[in-house]
């Protein structure tokens, strides 16, 4: 097959339009066109008035020499395993590879594992993801917070409570996105998110998928074991990993451990420091959500709301007088601000979005870019001290009661506290205190978001709006550490020890996390085919 890129069409095109196109493109008779499949479609706004679709295709031709000499062949995206485990792997703990935490990295990593014969063994501190549901609910309806069984922890990781985007800006030459996809698609995911230039799939949809997916894992000899905290390293005299021991006092041998941590494993992260695995602080980002009626976002992308192209999204940069990037950060068309708490007494905001993106409002991080250089110096853990401080302040200025502080943009911008709200309805539960969010932040991220605003607005007509809403505060933006790990995506120092995904460091969204979950989970089979 040969790969056709650039193909424009209107978004209200027929059916046999995309043939008629490809045909015109390559300026070739019907006859010659055997087959094509649809690889990417994206769309083109910039022009409001004819936005147009924008399609990848695979093409099979009669003759491929009668082809412009311009097309390439389409590349192989079929996925390869690295290594298959011996008919005689053990059937007994020793030697089966753990894998700690389920979210997308982990649960990558266990099914290449047992897909390649390899039967991981899962600890989750959280619980399944159902049972973890109905404890996020208990946050957002009644105000009761869950510290191991929340919107970070439990089966599905962090992403089961956000937009579900599955699109990322990683380099990806063996096309493990693919694989990625395919597997979601195999566990009930629509099949547009092999097509779509952007695609998404919704906390709703996430929950059921990876439950099949953690079936398909179990049928390949895989374990799940959940409530099984991981507490501390077992560790040789060299310091190699020999296995862990879990907070209830059991120890699992092990000479292979993925750590696919997420970014809110604060006390593993602590347990691993003290065990001497080598950790070092990096940048992340802290701000605040924003609220705005979807309908302004439509307008302003598309002109008006379109169906075909469902809510509009953004993307937005401002380098700010001081020196700070502030920028969007995980933007929820038609979708909701939630509380994302881990910790009692502190207050977190995330989005969330369903696969409809059909709620009232849009919402986005407006952040700001940190670093440990500058902000928070001297220790691997200063940025986890840093979002705990901050998450703390925001606890307070909300009440105390997992209510979150909010204030208007026209207050904030004018540094006068709000007191009531206007016609932009805040969706975060358990709900918002009008206040002063400048106690919130760092005076240098205030000061870089207060000018940042008008900016935005003069990107997107009515973004710093008066009644839009600001609610506080986003510190999880990604893993204030990273775990230092080598080409062999082993840690530096400890042996057996795999870092992995978001919270390790290396990922940041659902996509990137579960291709960095291959990548660990073939390292893994490489080193124990070859020990065998």
């Amino acid at each position: 097959m040969l790969r056709l890129t650039d193909i424009k069409l209107p978004l209200d095109h027929g059916a046999s339009a995309l043939k008629a196109a490809i045909l015109k493109k390559l300026k070739l008779p019907a006859d010659a066109l055997l087959d094509f499949q649809v690889f990417k479609r994206a769309h083109d706004a910039r022009n409001k008035q004819a936005i147009t679709y924008i399609y990848t295709v695979d093409v099979t031709l009669k003759d491929e020499t009668r082809a412009p000499r311009d097309l390439r062949p389409t590349p192989d995206m079929d996925y390869k395993f690295a290594a298959h485990a011996p008919a005689a792997f053990p059937n007994d703990h020793l030697n089966r590879p753990l894998v700690i935490g389920a979210g997308p990295c982990g649960l990558f990593a266990a099914l290449i594992l047992a897909q390649s014969g390899f039967r991981p063994i899962i600890l989750e501190r959280g619980k399944a993801v159902r049972e973890r549901t109905k404890d996020t609910w208990g946050l957002w309806r009644r105000s009761v917070l869950n510290p191991e069984s929340n919107v970070q922890f439990g089966e599905g990781g962090a992403g089961t409570f956000s937009d579900g985007k599955l699109y990322s800006q990683i380099k990806d030459p063996r096309y493990l996105s693919r694989k990625v996809l395919t597997e979601f698609v195999k566990a009930g995911a629509p099949e547009e998110i092999l097509t779509e230039a952007h695609p998404h799939i919704g906390t709703f949809r996430l929950v059921t998928m990876v439950e099949a997916m953690r079936e398909t894992i179990e049928a390949l000899g895989g374990e799940y074991r959940f409530n099984s905290k991981v507490a501390d390293l077992l560790l040789t005299p060299d310091h190699d990993v020999r296995g862990v021991k879990l907070e209830s006092g059991e120890e699992i041998e092990s000479d292979h451990v993925v750590l696919a941590l997420g970014h809110s494993a604060r006390d593993s992260f602590e347990m691993l420091h003290e065990r001497g695995v080598a950790i070092e602080a990096k940048p992340f980002s802290i701000g605040f959500r924003i609220e705005h009626p979807q309908g302004l976002i439509d307008k302003a992308r598309f002109g008006r709301s379109i169906p075909e192209l469902g809510a509009a999204d953004y993307k937005l940069v401002h380098h700010a007088k001081n020196g700070r990037d502030v920028y969007s950060f995980c933007m929820c068309p038609g979708g909701t601000v939630v509380a994302a708490a881990s910790e009692p007494g502190r207050v977190v905001t995330n989005g969330m979005s369903q696969y409809s993106r059909n709620e009232r409002n849009a919402n986005a991080g407006i952040v700001v870019a940190i670093t440990p250089e500058v902000d928070y110096p001297g220790h691997p853990l200063a940025g986890i001290e840093l979002q705990r401080r901050w998450e703390t302040a925001a606890f307070a200025a909300g009440g105390g009661t997992y209510a979150a502080p909010a204030q208007l943009v026209g207050d904030f911008v004018a540094c006068t506290p709000s007191t009531v709200l206007g016609e932009v309805v805040p969706s975060y539960r358990p709900g918002v205190t009008p206040t002063d969010l400048s106690t919130c932040l760092p005076d240098y991220a205030i000061e870089a978001i207060r000018e940042a605003l008008p900016a935005f607005g003069r990107q997107i007509k009515g973004f710093d709006r008066a009644d839009a809403v600001l609610t506080g505060v986003e510190t999880r933006t990604s893993s204030p550490i990273r775990i230092r790990r080598g080409e062999d995506f082993q840690s530096l120092n400890t042996k057996g020890i795999y870092p992995a995904g978001e919270g390790a460091g290396f990922a940041g969204g659902i996509l990137s996390a579960a291709v960095d979950g291959i990548k660990v989970a073939e390292a893994v089979a490489r080193s124990i085919a070859g020990k065998s």
